[in-house]
């Protein structure tokens, strides 16, 4: 209520990521927090998946790798969304200004998908540290919203919805459109109340989970295939 009459008021980046990355090193589990680390690097993973195998782009890429939670306070959250933004625009850019529609190569280049686990350092477990994933995104949200100017929440939330645009990018390169029943954030176009904000950001972090699930096991079934066809040869 308080951004809906102050909507550019008390707004501060750094405050925001540094309560962030205070609250999830005092009271969040270390699965939790574990979990939202590897999110920034599946979530490049899948940008550099699409750039990797798109025929006739060229994406300059900003890839979210940290490995302890400090690395969070160099603007991490709003950096993530911002991403998916400029590749959005800037995939679609080069498309239309080519006239060519979204293809892939061939063969498909996996290496950007990592298939066991990420450089990450091991999280806080202290006795405090005992937060669920879900119970702390419910806390921060409120926050996210106060710390932020109003257009920088609303694009963040808005961004929430981007999920099936980046699965049906992934999905038309492998050719393989299944996955995308698995998608529950859809209709960009359509902005949802930010009441929700919580529940839709689980949702986003499911729907990265799984599409990078599904890579890794297009990966090993190439891989599969390549020795496969040696082994004949």
């Amino acid at each position: 209520m308080l951004k809906t009459f102050l909507p550019n008021a008390f707004s501060s980046s750094w405050l925001l990521h540094q309560s962030i990355y205070r609250g999830l090193g005092w009271f969040v589990s270390p699965y939790a927090n574990y979990l939202i680390m590897r999110h920034f690097h599946m979530a490049s993973e899948l940008l550099a998946f699409v750039a990797t195998n798109a025929k006739g782009v060229d994406i300059k890429l900003n890839p979210l790798k940290p490995q302890k939670l400090s690395d969070l306070v160099d603007d991490i959250f709003l950096k993530h969304d911002l991403n998916i933004y400029n590749f959005i625009i800037e995939i679609n850019r080069q498309l239309n200004e080519k006239g060519i529609d979204l293809a892939p190569k061939s063969p498909l280049n996996y290496d950007c998908i990592t298939e066991g686990e990420f450089p990450i350092e091991r999280m806080p477990a202290g006795w405090l540290n005992i937060l669920d994933l879900e119970s702390a995104i419910e806390c921060y949200t409120p926050m996210y919203q106060l710390m932020l100017t109003d257009s920088d929440f609303w694009r963040a939330c808005n961004s929430l919805q981007l999920d099936e645009t980046i699965a049906l990018y992934a999905t038309t390169l492998i050719q393989d459109h299944k996955f995308l029943g698995l998608v529950n954030n859809r209709h960009p176009i359509i902005s949802e109340s930010v009441l929700g904000a919580a529940h839709r950001l689980m949702l986003h972090g499911l729907a990265v989970e799984l599409l990078h699930a599904h890579l890794v096991k297009r990966k090993r079934q190439q891989a599969a295939a390549a020795a496969g066809g040696a082994g004949a040869a």
